[in-house]
């Protein structure tokens, strides 16, 4: 055998042995996440994504998260970069991290861009339903190096999902105003995962046309709408509840259907958006349960 051959025979076979060593994902906006091996310095820039990387077994190799990272109880032990809308650019690259988790609508987006011009991996997630949750568990596994329970926990949370779809797919409509914020009045559109959680409730939500993800609406739309129920994240410290009380001629108000919500369940898109699922289902069920026949 010629020596040239051997040689390129040999670089053909460790090219080979590179290209199967390496990791390529595709994040929630479509981009294509390569890492030559399992990422061991990570950093989350969102409360959910910290949850997620923990299920996806990534725990141990988390070394930076966001303000507000507070589940599991082993992320209030990393060292924070900052607040979700402004992190510490300075202290990231500190860190020196491998694979940063990023929240599209959430972080700044000029700070992403200058995440990535200082050449660091930067995944965008945004889960908007259940079946993006469970493949953000298998993706971040293979990105970790933990595919094996990254798997297993997307495998979990399917089989619950679907049991929760099953219970709840014929259950009677239930027209449901959200509450994110008091002053001033915000609500989430359907594109948001609040509103899949609505609707395997069997929950409509009156502003999910809306093209924001968080719109402003009006104090008037919403008696206007008159949903039958109304919820809100029990977080707030306005009491937005208590607000609603003087409207004594609106559906939810004379039902009782007031209700307040575990907001780091449902507002965050991770895994334990199943609790919040079973939450707000229970929820919509006691809205029925209180309808007068006829």
């Amino acid at each position: 055998m010629p020596l040239w051959f051997a040689v390129l025979a040999l670089l053909a076979l460790l090219w080979a042995g590179n290209a199967a060593a390496s990791i390529t994902v595709t994040d929630d906006f479509g981009n294509d996440i390569r890492l030559d091996k399992p990422a061991r310095r990570i950093i989350s820039l969102s409360p959910h994504t910290t949850e997620l990387l923990y299920a996806a077994g990534a725990g141990p190799y988390v070394i930076g998260v966001s303000n507000y990272s507070n589940y599991p109880l082993a992320a209030l032990q990393v060292t924070s970069v900052g607040r979700i809308s402004a992190v510490d650019i300075e202290k990231i690259l500190t860190l020196k991290p491998d694979l940063i988790l990023a929240w599209r609508s959430g972080n700044s987006a000029s700070q992403l861009q200058q995440l990535r011009s200082f050449g660091l991996p930067v995944f965008e997630s945004q889960p908007a339903d259940y079946a993006t949750i469970a493949t953000s568990l298998e993706r971040l596994g293979a990105l970790s190096g933990t595919d094996e329970q990254g798997r297993k926990a997307a495998a979990d949370f399917r089989m619950r999902w679907q049991a929760l779809s099953r219970n709840y797919r014929d259950r009677k409509p239930v027209n449901v105003f959200y509450q994110i914020w008091g002053r001033p009045l915000m609500t989430l559109n359907g594109k948001h995962m609040v509103s899949t959680v609505l609707r395997t409730c069997g929950g409509t939500n009156i502003f999910g046309d809306l093209p924001q993800l968080a719109p402003h609406v009006s104090l008037e739309s919403v008696i206007a709408a008159n949903p039958e129920a109304i919820l809100a994240p029990d977080d707030a410290k306005d009491h937005p509840l208590d607000e609603w009380r003087q409207f004594g001629k609106m559906k939810a108000v004379i039902a009782g259907n007031l209700f307040t919500v575990n907001a780091d369940w449902l507002n965050r898109p991770g895994p334990r958006v199943l609790d919040a699922t079973e939450e707000v289902c229970k929820m919509l069920d006691t809205v029925r349960s209180r309808r007068q026949p006829g």
